[in-house]
């Protein structure tokens, strides 16, 4: 049976998309097929693993629980957002690179966001909340340590 597409808006990472979905697809999907963004990673589908987080009006989610017509008309950041216009790394990016925060780098945009949703909120940051933030999220690899450190790293950064 064919589902009829919705055609919608998409603000992502400051730019317009006419996207035309069917009510059913992720936002995931929605982001990496119709707006060729394929920086948001899938990983378990199932919003265990946090590969997919992306940022929603400012707020982390996963980008896999969340349908593209509810993304409609709301600001999304994914992490080709994270770099500035003309390709200087975000804190964030450059202490993953100068920490060693990423291995395979599958989980890295799910993390990098998260992180970036942390960073950039009104809540206070202390090493307890990034410990709590990061473990939400699964990384194979790492172990967290350089992760961990890469975000205390660019707090530090961003603080000032």
């Amino acid at each position: 049976m064919s589902r009829a597409k919705r055609d919608l808006i998409l603000y992502v990472n400051g730019d317009r998309f006419a996207v035309s979905v069917e009510p059913r697809k992720s936002l995931a999907d929605t982001l990496r097929e119709d707006c060729h963004l394929t920086g948001t990673h899938l990983g378990c589908e199932h919003g265990v693993c946090g590969a997919c987080t992306v940022l929603l009006d400012g707020e982390p989610v996963r980008a896999c629980l969340i349908l593209g017509v509810q993304a409609a008309g709301h600001s999304i950041r994914t992490v080709e957002g994270l770099a500035g216009e003309n390709g200087t790394l975000h804190p964030l990016q450059q202490a993953f690179w100068d920490n060693h925060g990423l291995q395979c780098g599958f989980c890295t945009p799910g993390f990098l966001m998260l992180a970036a949703g942390l960073l950039e909120s009104a809540d206070p940051v202390t090493d307890d909340k990034i410990d709590d933030v990061l473990s939400s999220n699964l990384c194979r690899c790492t172990g967290y340590q350089n992760i961990t450190r890469a975000v205390c790293a660019a707090a530090r950064v961003m603080r000032q």
